[in-house]
């Protein structure tokens, strides 16, 4: 018989944050109907450094803001192909990278995608949740509120 595993309840949006990434905490967008991960990113560079594939990008964190801007650097994992909820097909470049959610971390795959358009910068997908949530979709923000009040849009 399988031992029961503690898994975290979280609402259908969260603060988190991507400590790998310098990001201290960015409202993600808890979404069972999306497989995979998205972060919105600009300014997208693709490029090799000691043999290993990287990409630089800058993201915006917070909805409805252009600042501040927070520039990052990660390894590149690949490219996937993904398919949006309005149908349209992209080539994502994909980056492994830590979450931070209610205190704990594991890491995640993330493709990056440019998100102004959309109402969150950030979406969970069931791939990143797998084995470690519940989602209540009727709540939001039991792992907390912002560090920062004013960061509540």
């Amino acid at each position: 018989m399988r031992k029961p595993v503690s898994k975290l309840t979280v609402g259908w949006r969260e603060w988190a944050g991507l400590p790998d990434l310098d990001v201290p905490e960015i409202k993600i967008k808890v979404d069972t109907g999306a497989l995979t991960s998205a972060l919105h990113a600009i300014h997208v560079h693709r490029f090799t450094e000691d043999e290993r594939p990287r990409v630089t990008f800058e993201i915006h964190p917070f909805q409805r803001r252009s600042h501040p801007t927070i520039r990052c650097t990660a390894d590149l994992v690949g490219e996937r192909q993904v398919t949006s909820s309005t149908g349209h097909q992209e080539y994502r470049p994909v980056i492994r990278t830590s979450i931070l959610l209610a205190g704990i971390s594991w890491p995640i795959d993330l493709t990056l995608t440019n998100r102004d358009s959309m109402g969150f910068r950030m979406l969970l997908g069931r791939r990143a949740m797998r084995r470690r949530l519940l989602v209540n979709p009727s709540a939001s923000f039991l792992c907390g509120p912002p560090t920062d009040p004013d960061r509540t849009t």
